[in-house]
C-alpha cells in the first residue's frame, strides 16, 4: 500500500480547502481509507460503504470513544445550564466590576492561567478555561477564534511539560521496554529543556495576550468582531454561583475520579472516565440549581439540556468521524509509512529535527499526538541505543512534533474539542491557529538542528 496510504488524509485536507466542510471531508477520507483496505484485502469494492459504517460503529462501541462522545454531548447541556441560568453573565460582571478582569489583557491572562493550572488532563483544561472565558471574551469583543487558540495552545504544551498526568504515564509506558542510559522517568523529565515547540507556543500565547496583538487570519476575525455592535451574551445576569458551582464540581470531581480510577495513583487514572463522570455530576448540579431556584421547572430544564446538546451535535459528529478515520488510518499504515520517510541514512545531526518533522506530519495526517508517540518512540529509542544519541533530545523532538501536528490538523479530535469549548467554528479555529503553529514549528525545527550540532 505504501504511498497510497497517505491519500485519505490528503483527500480530507483538499475537501476542507475546497468545500470548507469538515464533515464531508472526514467522510470522504474515511470512505477512501476503507476502499484502500478493501482493495488490499482483495474484497468486493462495493462493500466500502458497509465497511465505513462498521468502522463508525466500532468507534462508538469502544468504551473509551463512547465516553468521549457522551462527554461531548453532556458539555452542551452543561453550557446551556450555566448560560441560560444567567450564571455566565453574572460571573463576567463580577470579574469586571471587581477589577480582576477589567481589561483585555487580564481576561486573556486569567484564561491562560486557568488552562495552565489544570494540567491534569488536556480535555478538562480546555473545557474549564473555555467555559469560564467565553463571556469575558465576548465582553471585551475578543473573537472566539482567539479564545480557541489560547486554550488549545495552552493545554497540550502544559500537559506535555508538567507530565504529572496521564500524558506522562502513557509516555513512560512506551519507554519502559527500552534499555536507556538513565531510567525512563529521568529521561522523560530531562526532555523539558528540549521541548522547544511547547515552550515557544506558550511564549507566543503570552505575547498575543499581554501585547494584545494578533496577526494574519486571527486579526481579520478580531476586526470583523469589532464591527458588531449588538451585545453577544443577552442572558440576564443572576448569580455567579450558577456557573461557579457546576464548574467547581467538575474540576474537583475530575481530580477525585482520576485518583479513584487510578487506584490512588493520579497518573494511572482514566482521563475519559473521569471527564465523563465529572461532567455528568456538574450537569446534575447545574440542573438542580435551576430547578430549586425556581427559574424553570423540571420539564423545561430537561428541554434546555437537550437543546444544549443539539447545539454541539455537529462538533460531536466531527469528533466521531475523526476518531473513526484515525482507527482506519492506523490499520492502513499511514503513520508507519510517514515515519519511514525519515529514512535510514540521515546525517546524525538531522535525526532530531527530522523526527520532529515526521512527528508533525504523522500527527497532522492522522489527527492524533498520542498515536504519533506510539509510532515514533519505537523508532527513535533504538536509534538512541545504536548511535549513542542523547535520549532526552530525541524524545523531546518526538513529543514536540506530535503536539505541533495536532495543533495544525483540521482532523484532530483535540482541535474539535477546543472549538467546542470556545464556541468557535472548527475551520475558523484551524485557519487562525495554523500560522502560529507553523511559525513556532519552523523555529523549533531550526533549534533542533542547532542543538544537534552542539551536543551530538
Amino acid at each position: 500500500m505504501d504511498w497510497l496510504s497517505i491519500l485519505p488524509p490528503l483527500f480530507a485536507i483538499l475537501v476542507v480547502l475546497w468545500k470548507k466542510e469538515v464533515i464531508l471531508a472526514l467522510l470522504v477520507a474515511l470512505f477512501s481509507s476503507e476502499l484502500l483496505l478493501i482493495i488490499n484485502q482483495d474484497l468486493n469494492i462495493f462493500l466500502t460503504p458497509i465497511n465505513s459504517i462498521d468502522r463508525v460503529i466500532a468507534t462508538i462501541t469502544s468504551e473509551g470513544n463512547a465516553r468521549i462522545l457522551l462527554f461531548s454531548l453532556l458539555v452542551g447541556a452543561l453550557l446551556a445550564f450555566m448560560r441560560d441560568s444567567g450564571g455566565v453573565s453574572a460571573l463576567v460582571n463580577r470579574l469586571v466590576s471587581s477589577g480582576i478582569a477589567k481589561t483585555k489583557k487580564r481576561a486573556g491572562g486569567i484564561t491562560m492561567f486557568t488552562g495552565a493550572v489544570i494540567f491534569i488532563e488536556s480535555n478538562l483544561s480546555v473545557l474549564t478555561a473555555g467555559i469560564m472565558a467565553r463571556g469575558l471574551f465576548d465582553k471585551f469583543k475578543m473573537s472566539r477564534a482567539r479564545l480557541a487558540y489560547v486554550i488549545d495552545s495552552t493545554s497540550a504544551p502544559v500537559c506535555i511539560l508538567i507530565l504529572l498526568n496521564g500524558w506522562g504515564a502513557y509516555i513512560l509506558g512506551l519507554l519502559s521496554s527500552y534499555e536507556l542510559p538513565s531510567s525512563a522517568l529521568i529521561v522523560l523529565w530531562s526532555t523539558l529543556p528540549y521541548n522547544f515547540y511547547a515552550w515557544l507556543t506558550l511564549v507566543v500565547v503570552g505575547y498575543t495576550i499581554f501585547a494584545d496583538k494578533v496577526h494574519g487570519p486571527m486579526k481579520e476575525a478580531e476586526v470583523k468582531l469589532e464591527t458588531i455592535d449588538s451585545k453577544i451574551d443577552i442572558t440576564k445576569p443572576t448569580k455567579a454561583r450558577f456557573m461557579l458551582l457546576p464548574l467547581g464540581v467538575m474540576i474537583i470531581s475530575m481530580i477525585a475520579f482520576m485518583f479513584w480510577t487510578g487506584d490512588g495513583d493520579i497518573t494511572k487514572g482514566s482521563g475519559s472516565r473521569s471527564v465523563l463522570y465529572a461532567t455528568f455530576l456538574a450537569c446534575i448540579v447545574g440542573y438542580s440549581l435551576i430547578v430549586f431556584s425556581k427559574q424553570k421547572d423540571h420539564k423545561s430544564t430537561i428541554k434546555l439540556g437537550f437543546s444544549g446538546m443539539g447545539e454541539l451535535l455537529p462538533l460531536v459528529t466531527i469528533v466521531l468521524l475523526s476518531i473513526s478515520l484515525g482507527a482506519s488510518l492506523k490499520i492502513l499504515g499511514t503513520g508507519i509509512f510517514v515515519a519511514g520517510l525519515v529514512g535510514d541514512y540521515l546525517p546524525i545531526i538531522m535525526i532530531a529535527p527530522m523526527l520532529f518533522l515526521a512527528g508533525g506530519i504523522i500527527s497532522f495526517t492522522t489527527g492524533t499526538s498520542w498515536g504519533t508517540f506510539a509510532i515514533l518512540i519505537p523508532i527513535g529509542m533504538p536509534l538512541v541505543t545504536a548511535l549513542n544519541l542523547p535520549p532526552e533530545l530525541i524524545l523531546a523532538a518526538i513529543l514536540g512534533g506530535g503536539i505541533f501536528g495536532d495543533h495544525s490538523s483540521p482532523i484532530s479530535d483535540t482541535t474539535a474539542v477546543s472549538s467546542l469549548a470556545a464556541g468557535c467554528d472548527l475551520l475558523t479555529h484551524v485557519k487562525t491557529q495554523l500560522p502560529y503553529a507553523l511559525a513556532v514549528g519552523s523555529v523549533s525545527f531550526v533549534l533542533y538542528m542547532l542543538v544537534g550540532l552542539l551536543i551530538i
